[in-house]
C-alpha cells in the first residue's frame, strides 16, 4: 500500500455512516481518495467519525473531497455550517474586492471542511461565462472575461492552499459554453480552436500549476467528436495547450451526458488519460464495476498523486475571527461605495 493508494477512483459511501461491506471493498480496493455528498452529512461529529473511518479502513492519510462551493452546490449547508451566497452573486456584489472577498471567502469554507476531516474542496470553477451558458451552471461561475475569472480563481485556489484543503479547479478544459445540463445530456461546443484558446481555456492556462483539476463533460467538435473526459485529444489540449500536469479527475461518471455501463464510462476514460473516475452515488455495486474498469493508478499518476498530497498544508494558520472581520469590511465599503 503506498500513501496515496493505488486504486484509479475517488468514491463515495451510502450514508453518514460507513457500512462494514464498504469498508472491506475500499479495504481491498485501496482507491485513492473518497467524495462526500449531503446524504453522508448529519453533524460535525458524525462527519468528523465517518472521514476518520474512511481513512482508517484504507490505513492511510487518503483525501477526502466535497463540493462546497456556496449557493445550490453547497454540501455543509445551515444552521450548523455557514451558507453561503452563489459564486457569481457573491463576486458581483463584491464588485472591486471580489478578488480579495473570494480569497477570504474560501479560507473560511476551507475552515470548516478541516474541522470534520474534509481536506480536498471541488474549487475554483474557472468556467467563463458565456451569452447562453446553461443556469445549472451559470451562478456557479465568476465572470465572463477570462482575466478576471483567473485571477479570481487563482485567489480561490490559493485561499484553499493556505488553510490547509487542496482546491480542484474545474471544469477543463472549460464548461462555459454548455447549453445543457451534463447531468441530463451532452453538450457540443462547435467554437473554433482560436477562441477557445483565447477563452475558455485561458484561466486554466494561467492556473496550470495547481495540483489536481476535473474534466467536463463536454463535446469541442473542433478537436475531436467524444466528450472532453473521454478524449485522447482533449486530455491531449488540457496537458500540452493548457499544460496542467497535476492529477485529473473525471467529472461525476454517472452524469448522463456520458453513454454506455459505468465500467465502459470508466474505462474509456482512463484510457484517454485521465488519472481517476470519479463516481459520487454511493452505490455498492456501482463503485465496484468502476472499480473493476478503472484498475490502478499509473506509475506517473501516481507521482502526480504523490505531488499532490505534498501540498497538503498539515498545520495551517487558521484565524477565522479575523478573516471574518476582513471580510465584512471589505463587503460593506463595497455597498458604500
Amino acid at each position: 500500500m503506498t500513501d496515496t493508494g493505488r486504486g484509479a477512483a475517488i468514491l463515495g459511501c451510502e450514508g453518514p455512516t460507513l457500512q462494514a461491506d464498504e469498508a472491506a471493498f475500499f479495504r481491498e480496493y485501496d482507491p485513492f481518495g473518497f467524495i462526500l455528498f449531503a446524504r453522508n452529512i448529519a453533524s460535525p461529529e458524525q462527519l468528523l467519525r465517518l472521514t476518520g473511518d474512511l481513512r482508517a479502513c484504507v490505513g492511510r492519510n487518503a483525501p477526502i473531497f466535497v463540493d462546497q462551493e456556496g449557493g445550490r452546490v453547497q454540501r455543509l449547508r445551515g444552521p450548523i455550517w455557514q451558507e453561503w451566497t452563489p459564486p457569481l452573486d457573491f463576486v458581483q456584489a463584491a464588485g472591486d474586492h471580489a478578488v480579495a472577498a473570494m480569497a477570504l471567502r474560501y479560507r473560511l469554507i476551507a475552515a470548516e471542511l478541516r474541522s470534520v476531516g474534509i481536506d480536498g474542496n471541488c474549487a475554483p470553477c474557472a468556467d467563463v461565462i458565456g451569452p447562453d451558458t446553461h443556469p445549472f451552471l451559470k451562478n456557479r461561475c465568476y465572470g465572463n472575461d477570462p482575466a478576471r475569472v483567473g485571477a479570481i480563481s487563482r485567489a480561490v485556489a490559493d485561499a484553499h492552499l493556505a488553510a490547509g484543503v487542496l482546491p480542484v479547479m474545474k471544469h477543463l478544459p472549460g464548461h462555459g459554453r454548455s447549453t445543457v445540463d451534463t447531468h441530463l445530456d451532452l453538450p457540443t461546443v462547435t467554437t473554433d480552436r482560436a477562441t477557445l484558446q483565447a477563452t475558455d481555456f485561458s484561466p486554466f492556462r494561467a492556473m496550470a500549476d495547481l495540483p489536481l483539476a476535473m474534466t467536463a463533460h463536454l463535446v469541442f467538435t473542433a478537436y475531436d467528436a467524444a466528450p472532453a473526459t473521454q478524449s485522447p485529444a482533449m486530455i491531449d489540449v488540457i496537458r500540452r495547450d493548457i499544460g496542467f500536469g497535476g492529477l485529473l479527475m473525471t467529472d461525476d461518471l454517472n452524469m448522463q451526458a456520458l453513454s454506455g455501463t459505468l465500467a465502459e464510462r470508466a474505462a474509456r476514460s482512463i484510457a484517454a488519460g485521465c488519472d481517476l473516475a470519479l463516481h459520487c452515488n454511493g452505490d455498492l455495486a456501482e463503485m465496484q464495476a468502476v472499480a473493476g474498469a478503472a484498475g490502478a493508478m499509473t506509475e506517473p499518476a501516481l507521482a502526480r498523486a504523490a505531488a499532490a498530497l505534498a501540498r497538503r498544508d498539515p498545520n495551517p494558520d487558521l484565524d477565522v475571527a479575523q478573516w471574518q472581520a476582513d471580510l465584512a469590511t471589505l463587503l460593506a465599503e463595497r455597498s458604500h461605495a
